[in-house]
């Protein structure tokens, strides 16, 4: 069984036991809590799609880890004139394990 659930702006696809890098979430390392905002929920022989969100569906996650990625180098620049910028980004990611998927 998998689902297909929403956060951040970004979609991901969920199943038991896997673990997701997301962006950061407000949550507390080893603690749980359900994400409601499920697009799709499937398994081998049916689909279940949203409209817009799967009514009564939940995927209970666990927070495993709240960490920054690798810098990311941005480096503008315009020939024939002094326009040079370097600039970086780490940007902030939760790490989630998905611990269960429900419908009611």
């Amino acid at each position: 069984m998998y689902a297909i659930f929403r956060t951040g702006g970004r979609q991901y696809r969920a199943e038991v036991g896997k673990t997701l890098d997301v962006e950061r979430l407000p949550y507390e390392v080893n603690q749980s809590f359900d994400i409601t905002d499920i697009l799709l929920i499937g398994n081998d022989d049916s689909t279940v799609i949203g409209q817009p969100a799967v009514e009564g569906a939940s995927v209970k996650v666990t927070v495993v880890d709240q960490f920054r990625g690798d810098k990311v180098i941005v480096f503008h620049y315009k020939q024939r004139t002094t326009l040079r910028r370097k600039r970086g980004h780490r940007q902030h990611y939760t790490r989630l394990r998905i611990d269960g998927i429900s419908v009611k």
